[in-house]
């Protein structure tokens, strides 16, 4: 193996904390990656990795090896964007979003990016979870809540707000509550695997209200929640984006808003280190493009 790659192998160890994850995203069997870092603290003379069977972590050398590494990778990308199309981006370029929020607000963003740049193909991989950058391979992920501590690189792009809605047939019926308490005589939708707490929900700006509940229908699709809450089964709590349209049409109604939870934050999200040019042109594309729309909350 070449030094070059060596130093990029081992990067991709020390980013991902682990030698299972680095050989995922190199396309290496585990073996592998383990007897190239051997080789390259043979090289050195100096071990870079604290190992143990439960931890990874840098030694000093580690430390010093991963920050001048970087800059070298950052350096021969710069050289290779230079020289490849007079600095055009190229390359795979793979994202990740929410299922619905990604087919209504990403993908428009896409189709452009790829019409303004030839030498970039997309892979858009759209989870109603949240998955692993680092294991998956993935240059951007879009992140909607708050985001637990990681080493990810974020850029807040917006928010979005958390809403009630029902069917104007199932408030005929079952009447149009008027406050939180009167939840508790309505028939609920849950979305498994989607929302975070599928049997409560925390409203109010201090989001001090906690609604306890049994649903009646759970699914794990917004589209099927969808679907059940506009034929009149009974109130859904939703994305305000994943429910615009149909209120909009008049299909539900929004309800409560004087005690909906303060808005969630929309992130992009990026594996740490220096991120390649078409990554940081997409970024920057799919940030301007998204604070239009969610910049207002």
């Amino acid at each position: 193996m070449d030094r070059l790659a060596s130093i990029a192998l081992f990067v991709a160890v020390a980013e991902a904390d682990s030698f299972v994850a680095a050989a995922r995203k190199t396309g290496r069997s585990p073996a592998g990656v383990s007897r190239a870092i051997a080789a390259l603290e043979e090289v050195l003379g100096q071990r870079l990795f604290n190992r143990t069977t439960r931890a990874l972590s840098l030694t000093e050398a580690g430390e010093q090896l991963l920050a001048r590494g970087r800059r070298l990778l950052a350096e021969y990308d710069d050289m290779a964007d230079a020289l490849q199309g007079g600095g055009a981006p190229r390359g795979v370029l793979t994202l990740t979003a929410p299922v619905m929020f990604g087919r209504l607000h990403i993908m428009p963003i896409v189709r452009d990016f790829l019409g303004d740049f030839p030498g970039v193909d997309v892979n858009l991989l759209l989870f109603d979870r949240i998955v692993s950058l680092v294991d998956e391979a993935i240059d951007v992920g879009l992140r909607i809540g708050h985001l637990p501590d990681s080493s990810l690189i974020a850029l807040r792009v917006g928010a979005v707000r958390r809403v009630l809605v029902a069917a104007p047939d199932y408030l005929a019926r079952a009447g149009t509550p008027r406050n939180p308490d009167e939840l508790a005589e309505h028939v609920f939708i849950s979305t498994l695997g989607v929302a975070a707490t599928p049997s409560h929900w925390s409203l109010g700006a201090d989001e001090d209200r906690t609604i306890r509940f049994r649903p009646r229908l759970a699914v794990n699709s917004v589209d099927a929640a969808l679907d059940a809450a506009m034929s009149g089964l009974g109130v859904v709590r939703l994305f305000s984006y994943q429910a615009a349209e149909r209120i909009a049409q008049g299909r539900l109604v929004r309800l409560l808003q004087d005690f909906e939870p303060p808005p969630a934050p929309i992130h992009l999200v990026r594996p740490p280190g220096r991120a390649p040019r078409k990554t940081s042109l997409f970024i920057d594309r799919a940030a301007r493009a998204l604070r239009d729309k969610f910049g207002g909350e």
